[in-house]
C-alpha cells in the first residue's frame, strides 16, 4: 500500500526537521550574549555564598545566619572557581556583544583576575590594618540590616555564634604568616590591639552586638522578645566575647612578639609583588612606585605654592610654619562638644545638597545622615568615612564623623571633608551605583578605590565651582586636603619602596599640610599598615581630571559639565582605563 511505503520516510524527514530546530535553538541558547550572562549569574550565586556579610547588605535573604570562610580549605575552593570562571570569559566572542556587555565582560574579569593574584599572594595572612579588620567586619555585619521577622533575629544570632569560627581561622591565617614572616610592623600591632582588647566586655548587653535586642519591631509578643534576648545574650557572652578575647591575647602575645620593626612592604618576603599588587589593585593601573613617588613630588610643588599663594592673601603676618601652627591651635577652628561638630558637618552638607542639581542631572534618591563613629573605635580610627546603607536596610548611607578628640578635628577643614564623604563624593556616587538599572547586580555594590577615592577627591575641588567654599580657611583646608592626598603618593612609595622611616613620613605629612598632630599620625600608621591604598585618591582624581581637560577641549562650546558628571558616575565603579574608554565614547557622542 502506498500509505505504508511513505510513513518511514516521512518519519524520518520529521526527525530531521526536529533535530534541525533543537540544534539551532541549542546554538541560539549559547550565543555570546547569553554565554556571558551564564557566567555572571554563576559568578553572583558563587559570590553570595562565598561572601554572606555582602550578600546581606545587598538584600539577599539566606545569607545573614553565618560569616565568611576564611580557611585554607576555603582559598583553594575559590581560586578553583575563579579560575573556572576566567576560562569561560575568555572562550566568549566579545566581538560579538553589546556595548554595555562588553563593559560587563572586562569589568568582571578585571575582578576575578585581581582576585586570583590577591589569593595565590595569600594576603589573608594580613586580615587588619587601621582602618579594616575582621573584627569589625562581624561587629558591622548585621548593622542597617532590616530585621522585621523573629526568624531574621534568629539569624542574626546565629552569626553572632559564628563568630568563634571565623576569628579562630583568620588567627589561624595570621599565624601562618608568623610562620612566613609575612607580618605587620609593631607600630601598627600596638595600635589596633586594644581596640580589640576594649571589646572584650564584662557585660554582654554593653557590646554594640546587643543592639538589635532593645529595639524589636512592636508585632514581636513579649514572650519572644524576652526568648530572643536572653538567646542574643548568650550568643554574646559565650561565643562572641571569648572570640574578641583570644584575637585580643594573641595580638598582644604571640603576634606583637613576631611583628617587625620594619616599615616596608617591599621587605616582607614576595613583597614588591606585594606591593606591586597594591597598586594595581587601589590605582587599578599596573604602574613603578618611582614613577608614583615622583608625580607626588611634582604635585606637592604645586599645591604649596597655591597655599603661600592663600597665605598671603590672607594677609597673615608669618610664614607657612607659622600659618598652620596658627590653624592647629586656635580655639576658634575648633568644635567646644561632638553635637557641636556633627551640627555644623550638617548645616555644610545641606548647603552642598541645594546646589546640586546645577552641576548633576542625576541625583540619588538614597538619602544619606551625619553619624558619629562609634566610640569603641573612634580613638585610632581616621577622621571620617562614608559608610553604606545596605539595599532593602533600615537606614540610608551614613557620613561618618569622628567626634573623639575634638582638638584634632578643625573645623576649617569641614566642607572638603563634608564634600568627599557625603556629597556629591561617597554618598552620591554609592548611591547611584546601588540604584543602577539594567546591570549585573554584581555591579551595584562593587567598590574600586580609584574610582571612588578620585570622584570624591574631585569633588572637593569641584566645591570651589560650586560656591561653598566661605572663608580662606576653608579654602586653605581644601589645600591641606589635596596637599594631604599628594603628600600619600610621596609617603606610601617612600615607605614601602624607598626605605622611608615612620619619623620622615610623619615630618613630611606635618610640614606640608595643616593636619592636626593626632590626624598626621593616625594618617601615617594607616599608609604602613595598608600597602597601596593611599595612592589611589590622587591617582584616581589626576585621571579624572585629565578626562574632563580633554572633554572641554575636544567639546569646546558643546561641553556640558552636568552631562560629564553624569556620564563619569554612568556605569558605578569602574578601572580608570575602563573609565577612560567611556568618556572617550561620550566625547564622540557629543560630537555628532
Amino acid at each position: 500500500m502506498p500509505g505504508t511505503a511513505l510513513l518511514p520516510r516521512l518519519n524520518v524527514r520529521a526527525f530531521l526537521f526536529l533535530t534541525l530546530i533543537f540544534f539551532a535553538q541549542l546554538a541560539s541558547a549559547n550565543t555570546p550574549t547569553e554565554q556571558l550572562q551564564s557566567v555572571i549569574d554563576d559568578h553572583w550565586a558563587f559570590s553570595l555564598r562565598e561572601n554572606p556579610i555582602t550578600a546581606s547588605r545587598m538584600g539577599e535573604k539566606g545569607y545573614s545566619n553565618r560569616l565568611p570562610g576564611v580557611s585554607e580549605k576555603d582559598r583553594a575552593r575559590r581560586l578553583k572557581a575563579m579560575k573556572t570562571f576566567v576560562a569561560r570569559l575568555d572562550k566568549i566572542d566579545v566581538s560579538a556583544l553589546s556595548e554595555s556587555d562588553q563593559v560587563n565582560r572586562d569589568l568582571l574579569m578585571w575582578v576575578l583576575k585581581n582576585d586570583i593574584e590577591s589569593n595565590e599572594l595569600f594576603l589573608d595572612r594580613i586580615p587588619v590594618n587601621t582602618f579594616y579588620s575582621f573584627w569589625n567586619a562581624a561587629l558591622s555585619a548585621s548593622k542597617g540590616l532590616s530585621m522585621p521577622k523573629v526568624s531574621d533575629y534568629e539569624a542574626y544570632i546565629a552569626r553572632i555564634e559564628d563568630i568563634g569560627r571565623y576569628f579562630d581561622e583568620n588567627i589561624a591565617n595570621m599565624r601562618v604568616g608568623i610562620k612566613d614572616g609575612f607580618v605587620l610592623p609593631k607600630i601598627v600591632v600596638e595600635g589596633v590591639a586594644p581596640t580589640v582588647r576594649a571589646q572584650v566586655k564584662t557585660d554582654p548587653t554593653e557590646s554594640s552586638l546587643y543592639e538589635p535586642f532593645e529595639n524589636f519591631p512592636e508585632t514581636f509578643s513579649a514572650a519572644e522578645r524576652l526568648r530572643l534576648q536572653a538567646a542574643g545574650k548568650a550568643a554574646i557572652q559565650d561565643d562572641a566575647i571569648p572570640a574578641f578575647d583570644r584575637v585580643a591575647t594573641f595580638l598582644e602575645e604571640d603576634y606583637l612578639t613576631s611583628a617587625t620593626d620594619s616599615l616596608a612592604a617591599q621587605d616582607l618576603p614576595g613583597g614588591e609583588a606585594y606591593y606591586r599588587h597594591g597598586i594595581q589593585t587601589y590605582v587599578t593601573i599596573a604602574m613603578d612606585p618611582d614613577e608614583i613617588h615622583k608625580i607626588g613630588l611634582a604635585e606637592v610643588k604645586r599645591i604649596r605654592a597655591e597655599m603661600d599663594a592663600l597665605i598671603e592673601k590672607t594677609g597673615f603676618d608669618g610664614n607657612f610654619e607659622a600659618f598652620t601652627e596658627f590653624l592647629r591651635t586656635d580655639p576658634q577652628f575648633y568644635a567646644k562638644t561632638p553635637k557641636d561638630l556633627l551640627k555644623e558637618a550638617s548645616y555644610i552638607a545641606k548647603r552642598i545638597d541645594y546646589r546640586l542639581p546645577e552641576f548633576f542631572g542625576k541625583l540619588p534618591r538614597l538619602p544619606y545622615g551625619v553619624v558619629p563613629v562609634p566610640d569603641e573605635i573612634a580613638p585610632n580610627y581616621t577622621t571620617a568615612s562614608y559608610n553604606p546603607a545596605a539595599i532593602g536596610g533600615t537606614r540610608g548611607g551614613a557620613y561618618w564623623l569622628n567626634t573623639h578628640a575634638l582638638d584634632q578635628r578643625p573645623l576649617y577643614e569641614l566642607v572638603a571633608l563634608t564634600l568627599h564623604e557625603a556629597v556629591p563624593g561617597h554618598h552620591l556616587q554609592g548611591a547611584l551605583s546601588l540604584e543602577l538599572e539594567n546591570v549585573p547586580k554584581f555591579r551595584r555594590n562593587l567598590y574600586l578605590s580609584a574610582y571612588g577615592e578620585g570622584w570624591a577627591l574631585y569633588t572637593e575641588r569641584l566645591g570651589e565651582e560650586m560656591g561653598v567654599y566661605e572663608t580662606d580657611f576653608q579654602r586653605f583646608g581644601r589645600l591641606s586636603y589635596e596637599m594631604w592626598r599628594a603628600a600619600r603618593l610621596v609617603i606610601d612609595t617612600g615607605i614601602h619602596s624607598q626605605g622611608w622611616t615612620r619619623q620622615q613620613a610623619l615630618d613630611f605629612l606635618s610640614d606640608n599640610t595643616s593636619l592636626s598632630e593626632g590626624n598626621v599620625r593616625a594618617e601615617v600608621d594607616r599608609y604602613i599598615s595598608w600597602p597601596g591604598q593611599a595612592l589611589s585618591y590622587k591617582m584616581g582624581e589626576i585621571k579624572i581630571r585629565e578626562l574632563r581637560k580633554k572633554a572641554e577641549e575636544e567639546l569646546g562650546d558643546q561641553f556640558d559639565l552636568r552631562a560629564f558628571h553624569d556620564a563619569v558616575l554612568a556605569n558605578g565603579a569602574l578601572p580608570m582605563l575602563m573609565l577612560e574608554q567611556q568618556l572617550n565614547r561620550f566625547i564622540l557622542q557629543y560630537k555628532k
